[in-house]
Formats: C-alpha cells, structure tokens, sequence
C-alpha cells in the first residue's frame, strides 16, 4: 500500500439546485460532488501538485469501449501520446478488493496501459503491469 498525503488544495465548490457541485480543473466543468468525486479531485491534484504530471496529459471520466461494452475510466495519464497510467477511484467506505482489480484489468484490454492504480482515498495500491501479470509497487510512478 501506498502512503497518499494529499496536498491542500482551495476546491471551488458552489450549491446549485440542492446539490453540491465541484469545479474540476482538468475537465474545467462543475460536476456533482459525490464521495467518489470528491477522490477523484484529490487524487488529481496529487498527480499534479505533488507528483509534478502535468495537468495537459491527464483524462478524466472518458468512455472507452471494452469488447461491446461501453465504460467510463476514471482517471488516465498519456505517455508519448499513449494511456500509459489509470487510476480508478472508489468513495472512501468502498474496499479495495480483487473485484476492483479486474475492473481495471478489463479497462487494459482497450487501453494497453503500463501502471494501474486503485484508490478510495483511505487507501491506494499501485502496480506495474507485465507481459505475465503485475506486480504492485510501493510508490506511484514518476512520469
């Protein structure tokens, strides 16, 4: 497991129509504040303000097709124009379990990613994926 210290960050936050919006900089939309969102914003701004990634090669919450299926990632980092790293967020009360694994395994059959990371925030696991499985590590990635 990976210790995350997320840095302090001023979210913009506004209510609109009784329900909590935060602005994200990546996307630079409003989106609903859910416990998964409110991850997935500190989580970014780890990749960015701490990690040093540049805001300009991350994606957030694009649909990717999966077989026949359609299904949204939540957080990938290009490399030479390449996935190269996914994060996929949980709300805080959501284990990080094997199920949560192969959700992003399923995500590398589209995208061919190098590093996969599981986050809900409490906890963060990171992994290096090889020809014959993955390992985890005990950092995240430098880019």
């Amino acid at each position: 497991m990976i210790q995350i210290n997320f840095p302090q960050y001023n979210f913009r936050i506004k209510k609109e129509h009784n329900r909590h919006l935060i602005f994200d900089e990546i996307r630079r939309a409003w989106v609903v504040l859910t416990p998964e969102e409110w991850v997935r914003q500190n989580f970014l701004q780890y990749l960015v303000k701490v990690k040093n990634y540049a805001a300009a090669i991350i994606s957030v919450e694009k649909m990717i097709k999966v077989g026949e299926l359609k299904k949204r990632y939540d957080i990938v980092v290009y490399k030479n124009n390449l996935p190269w790293l996914i994060v996929e967020c949980k709300e805080a009360n959501v284990a990080i379990n094997t199920a949560v694994i192969e959700q992003v395994l399923r995500y590398n059959m589209a995208l061919f990613i190098k590093y996969f990371v599981l986050t809900n925030g409490n906890e963060t696991h990171a992994y290096e994926i090889f020809e014959t499985g993955f390992n985890e590590l005990n950092e995240l990635p430098d880019f």
